[in-house]
């Protein structure tokens, strides 16, 4: 008897367990890559301008496993901290904390487990780069919860996003240089640019319901916003050319990039919840660009 009483307790958890992952991979945006792609591009770019070319491979390892963690982590918590929104917004009404899905506490388990882990990938490299992550773990947390109270959540997801750059750096120099911080501000507006775009697909939405983001505050001036970001993104990064000594291959990426930026606006121009999705995705291939061009650049700087 005794047998039989715990047995099906047991056998209850696991087809529970069986039955919520699926919604587990959709909360942490497994079939949504988009994410991290759009962090992982200038964590590349970081690593190999600290190591002026290949990062070494237990680094790379480390910082590419670190942010599809991190960001799946940071995918968790802004459903929790949005569970309130979701279900009034067209876009994120079936995500699983707003269906009810997957509970609360649910949630906040999948976050402890992925930081971490993440964490313990970062004990793996020095000092200095696990102080940083002290910093990213609390930017990863606090930012959701900012679209309450400020209309600049979108600057400070650029900044939660670019951190892994300054760790980056710390990672493979043991330092931060002023190289560092320089990536980490076009990063910075680059986000911010490209979230502008994702936060237009749900500005009617938001208004709606009282949430905040940069779409309502630039209003109608929106596009024209946008053209002042991207613009000193592209400066910004320009700039971390000229410093870094990167050959002329990097240069003609910048202007590929140009060019693909204002096909985003092309794309978002009539502000349409469509084009603006589309636009915020494109932003994928502006960062493979520039990451071609920092590989070249650096290939060709050494001759």
């Amino acid at each position: 008897m005794a047998y039989e009483r715990y047995e099906v307790p047991a056998e209850r958890a696991d087809w529970r367990l069986r039955t919520q992952l699926p919604h587990y991979w959709q909360l942490v945006r497994g079939d949504r890559p988009i994410g991290v792609l759009l962090l992982l591009w200038p964590t590349w770019w970081a690593l190999w301008l600290a190591a002026g070319g290949f990062p070494p491979w237990h680094l790379l390892l480390i910082f590419t496993a670190g942010v599809w963690l991190t960001r799946s982590a940071g995918c968790v918590i802004n459903d929790y901290a949005d569970r309130w929104l979701d279900p009034h917004v067209e876009r994120t009404r079936e995500r699983p904390l707003a269906t009810g899905a997957v509970g609360g506490r649910e949630a906040l388990a999948v976050f402890a487990v992925l930081m971490l882990a993440a964490f313990g990938l970062v004990l793996l490299t020095n000092w200095l780069t696990v102080a940083l992550s002290v910093v990213g773990v609390f930017l990863a947390a606090s930012y959701p919860y900012l679209k309450r109270h400020t209309y600049l959540p979108q600057v400070y997801l650029g900044v939660a996003f670019g951190w892994a750059i300054p760790m980056a750096f710390a990672a493979v120099l043991g330092t931060v240089p002023p190289l560092a911080w320089l990536l980490f501000l076009a990063n910075v507006l680059w986000a911010t640019a490209y979230d502008t775009w994702y936060a237009m697909v749900d500005r009617e939405d938001d208004l709606r319901v009282g949430a905040k983001s940069t779409a309502i505050l630039f209003g109608s001036a929106d596009l024209a916003a946008q053209g002042v970001l991207y613009a000193l993104t592209l400066l910004a990064l320009a700039l971390v050319g000229l410093r870094a000594e990167l050959a002329w291959p990097y240069f003609a990426a910048l202007g590929v990039a140009t060019l693909l930026v204002a096909t985003q606006f092309a794309m978002a121009g009539h502000r349409t919840r469509e084009g603006c999705f589309r636009a915020f995705l494109h932003n994928n291939w502006v960062g493979l660009v520039v990451f071609i061009g920092i590989v070249a650049g650096l290939r060709f700087a050494a001759g």
